[in-house]
């Protein structure tokens, strides 16, 4: 399959570009300043040009998102604008635009977070778009057929702990190796409208 990697080059999209590439994929991977193709996908018109420039494509998935984290007192409406684009917003535009350029029998592989159920101080934003997220795949799934959809739902990857550690006090972490299965699952799978839990 020629799979749309976006985040790439982050912890998370490394271990999904191995685990794709170990099984014969051919994934292309987008970055905001490097990868294979740079794009902004906050931005509708660059992911546009994103589908453009990549051509046919069989699979589409997302392992990167920009949210705030603050304590709700100290969140603004912008922080919240910020965190909706960065996770909601591009990943649905990446949807809404992108099931042109798939296979009619391909997928997306979006991804929301363990705090859409279980929440941290400082997380409001990011609970709320991880909520989103996997509202718009259930949605999403029962339009897009025979193209399929559905989300990834990690926890803190071991590997993200120096810089996300003290969000997480006492939450299990796994390795980011052990969150790429559930990408393998959802884009060489079945199912469609799942969120697929690795916690």
């Amino acid at each position: 399959m020629r799979i749309l990697l976006v985040g790439a080059g982050g912890t998370l999209g490394g271990a999904v570009r191995e685990a794709l590439t170990e099984r014969g994929h051919k994934v292309i991977g987008v970055g905001r300043s490097g990868g294979d193709l740079v794009a902004d996908v906050t931005d509708p018109e660059a992911v546009g040009r994103l589908y453009e420039e990549a051509g046919a494509l069989d699979a589409v998935a997302v392992a990167a998102g920009d949210a705030v984290f603050k304590p709700l007192g100290e969140l603004t409406a912008d922080d919240f604008t910020t965190t909706f684009r960065g996770k909601g917003l591009s990943q649905f535009e990446l949807v809404r635009q992108g099931a042109r350029h798939v296979a009619p029998n391909g997928s997306f592989t979006l991804v929301s977070g363990i705090i859409s159920e279980q929440p941290i101080v400082a997380g409001a934003a990011a609970s709320a778009v991880n909520g989103a997220v996997e509202a718009f795949v259930r949605a999403a799934a029962i339009e897009l057929p025979p193209q399929r959809i559905n989300a990834v739902s990690p926890t803190v990857a071991e590997e993200s702990l120096p810089a996300y550690g003290p969000f997480f006090p006492g939450m299990e972490t796994v390795p980011a190796a052990r969150v790429a299965t559930a990408y393998v699952r959802s884009i060489e799978g079945a199912q469609t409208g799942q969120v697929y839990r690795v916690w």
